[in-house]
């Protein structure tokens, strides 16, 4: 029970938020508003799993945003060139997994500090982004929004779509070596090492699939949309590492689960909407956030520091 406490304490203040609404304001629970709000949260959530396993291997990487940016708009030019979503897919992956094998090569292979890497190829990737698209809107061709379904049936093919990803990559996670190995080395890379692991390797993989990620997360919010607009991942990085430090994800690496962090991204998501339906002024939003954050991050140094003691 200790060991997953902040997950548990996470998911008690949400049902207790969610109880409060549905005493308060029970028209929070209507079906289609309710439908289209977790719909708009699932590329953060595909963003938030890459992010949970780079802070797993004691890593950061703040240049998911314009990676995601970057990917929209391959994809969307791409989608109206009239090239197929199901092509369009795998190249925004792989165009994302590019980016991140450029910051997995900086960080595992040279021993750059990946707060400052990452950082460099944010700067980069936005400014390549601005020039080349200025601002511009791409129209998407029709039968790409919502998966050429009606809104109701593309929202509930895109929510099961990304959880059955969360489930997968938290499977593999816990019951696979590789998935083990991100564990190993966020909790002590030079014990991994004599342990037969390859730290430089994992890093390496880990920033890899973080891109690959930041790809598909860009075509989950592309296909929300008949416009691909080249600022959507603006913040969105924030919002991920927030998710994933919330639900539990370890700032120091080596601890924390998928399925934390997918809690700790719908807690951050529901107060926006919560504070709107309880009548409490907008600006309330990001100060309660800024919180929900702070005591996750002082729990941590408290749960750290009895563990040291």
């Amino acid at each position: 029970m200790n060991r997953y406490f902040r997950e548990l304490s996470v998911a008690g203040a949400l049902v207790l938020l969610l109880a409060l609404l549905g005493v308060v304001a029970p028209q929070f629970f209507e079906l289609q508003p309710l439908l289209s709000r977790l719909t708009a949260q699932v590329p953060t959530l595909v963003l938030t799993i890459g992010i949970a396993m780079v802070m797993i291997t004691r890593q950061i990487d703040i240049s998911v945003g314009s990676q995601f940016g970057l990917c929209a708009v391959l994809a969307g030019n791409l989608l109206a060139g009239g090239l197929s979503l199901p092509l369009a897919l795998p190249l925004a992956a792989t165009a994302g997994a590019a980016m991140g094998a450029l910051n997995g090569c900086l960080v595992a292979w040279l021993g750059l500090p990946s707060i400052v890497v990452t950082l460099a190829t944010m700067v980069t990737w936005a400014e390549v982004l601005r020039l080349t698209q200025q601002g511009r809107f791409i129209n998407l061709p029709a039968g790409v929004q919502w998966l050429g379904l009606s809104q109701p049936a593309g929202q509930t093919a895109l929510l099961a779509a990304s959880l059955g990803l969360l489930a997968a990559m938290a499977w593999l996670l816990k019951n696979r070596s590789g998935g083990r190995h991100l564990y190993a080395v966020g909790s002590d890379a030079e014990a991994a090492r004599l342990s037969g692991i390859n730290p430089k390797g994992t890093t390496f993989w880990v920033f890899v699939c973080m891109g690959a990620l930041a790809g598909v997360a860009a075509v989950c919010n592309l296909v929300q949309s008949p416009q691909v607009d080249p600022k959507c991942g603006t913040g969105l990085e924030l919002k991920a590492i927030a998710a994933a430090v919330v639900g539990g994800i370890a700032v120091n690496g080596g601890r924390g689960s998928l399925w934390g962090a997918f809690v700790g991204l719908l807690l951050l998501a529901t107060i926006n909407p919560a504070l709107t339906f309880l009548h409490v002024e907008a600006y309330w939003e990001k100060a309660i956030q800024g919180l929900v954050i702070l005591l996750a991050v002082v729990a941590d140094g408290i749960r750290s520091r009895r563990n040291a003691s």
